[in-house]
């Protein structure tokens, strides 16, 4: 297991994940990413979140990958 941690940020500032989530591999990180993705966008807000990005480190705050919201909110038309 190795602890990652779920940054989320956009052009205005970032949302730092303090406590992180204990992942066997990469595709439980990226899964774990999508749910903190779609639990942000259905929370009731103003918010656009197709500017978000979350960013997935290690302990050492080096990035694993990105993810941005657009994957799961598609791009504007």
């Amino acid at each position: 297991m190795v602890q990652v941690y779920f940054h989320c940020s956009n052009a205005e500032g970032t949302l730092i994940d303090h406590y992180g989530a204990a992942v066997s591999n990469l595709t439980e990180a990226r899964d774990r990413a999508a749910q903190i993705m779609r639990s942000m966008i259905l929370t009731p807000s103003n918010e656009d979140w197709r500017d978000w990005v979350i960013h997935v480190s290690d302990d050492d705050g080096e990035e694993i990958f990105d993810l941005p919201f657009t994957a799961m909110l598609g791009k504007p038309h």
